[in-house]
């Protein structure tokens, strides 16, 4: 349902501790390992910027390509959608629908969709993060592409479980996984491969970040209609902006590949600014909206959201983009995640 998101995390350019206490002094048992060589092992494992490189054990391996750092927005999306319906209870039932509804979007669709974009990236990984497992030559294609076929196929069926849980006469769930994986992709896939398009492909990827988790929560518990449809694809340009930041670490790669990322077509710092006044601005228009249907008190909370999240967006994004991008997110982003819940649940509580 999703593409790659940028990790909390930036790590930290730091110089081994070689002080008396780190020095082994018995060449017989191992070297103790560092919090420099403990932490870039914990980003290769959940799939983040400045990973390890010589990871052996084939799951781990595997669940690397899955990134699972980039599970958490479309679980957190079902989570808005379930909150839009207005028809979640705090039942045991509906939990576990929840939660199986989560592991749809989470492990087995995003994982399907990130173990596709590093099969076709392999090439631009090996100039930006060769440490990766495909360009490493740690996992074979073959191996992969099995990947991805077990991980959409399991998806696919667990989809249609949920529709016959909820009684569906409409296969909503299931259509809605079929289409995310298209949609997934022909981002990642020649020939149209939309994330040569930096316009296009952010915002595919914006909408299958915020949209598509969305739609599927607030299918589970109550009857999509065209009104979250729209918000939620309007919301999903705030999204867009996100993964114009998902760019910055990429761009030597991208422009040597021909890729058309916001950061390689204008320079990085007035991509800065299209990112940043694409988050707030479509961020404050929901805000608008709640306002028009009198969810008065959810609007100026979703407004009061927007003040640290520009205030991070001044403080380290917009003064040096591909230094500060993941402290940038660590910062601001859950301001803006936060804002999602928001918009949920005055949605759920206006019966929109």
């Amino acid at each position: 349902m999703s593409n790659s998101t940028p990790p909390p995390f930036q790590p930290a350019d730091e110089p081994l501790n070689t002080t008396p206490d780190a020095v082994n002094t018995n060449p017989s048992q191992p070297a103790p390992i560092t919090p420099t060589e403990r932490s870039a092992k914990t980003r290769q494992l959940l799939g983040m910027k400045g990973a390890a490189s010589g990871e052996t054990s084939i799951w781990k391996i595997r669940l690397q390509l899955m990134k699972p750092i980039t599970w958490i927005p479309l679980i957190w999306g079902v989570v808005c959608g379930a909150a839009s319906s207005g028809e979640y209870t705090w039942t045991l039932e509906n939990v576990l629908k929840a939660a199986t509804c989560m592991l749809l979007a989470g492990p087995l669709l995003t994982g399907y969709t990130q173990t596709l974009n590093d099969f076709y990236d392999r090439e631009i990984d090996a100039i930006n993060e060769p440490y990766r497992p495909i360009p490493s030559g740690a996992i074979s294609v073959p191996q992969v592409v099995s990947q991805i076929l077990l991980l959409l196929g399991a998806g696919i069926a667990l989809a249609f479980v949920l529709d016959r849980w909820v009684n569906h006469d409409f296969p909503t769930i299931t259509t809605l996984a079929l289409g995310g994986s298209f949609l997934a992709y022909i981002y990642s896939a020649p020939p149209l491969k939309l994330k040569r398009n930096g316009w296009l492909g952010n915002y595919a990827l914006g909408a299958s970040y915020i949209a598509l988790p969305w739609w599927t929560g607030h299918a589970l518990f109550g009857d999509l209609n065209w009104t979250i449809a729209i918000l939620t694809l309007i919301y999903s340009m705030a999204g867009l902006g996100i993964a114009v930041v998902n760019d910055f670490k990429s761009v030597e790669g991208d422009r040597q590949l021909g890729l058309k990322s916001l950061p390689v077509m204008f320079g990085i710092n007035t991509a800065a600014w299209i990112c940043v006044a694409t988050i707030d601005l479509f961020q404050a228009g929901i805000a608008a909206y709640l306002i028009g249907i009198g969810e008065n008190l959810y609007a100026a909370i979703l407004l009061l959201l927007l003040i640290p999240q520009i205030t991070f967006q001044d403080m380290y994004f917009l003064r040096d983009p591909l230094k500060n991008d993941v402290k940038y997110q660590a910062s601001a982003q859950p301001f803006l995640v936060l804002g999602m819940l928001v918009a949920g649940l005055a949605l759920g509580h206006a019966g929109v």
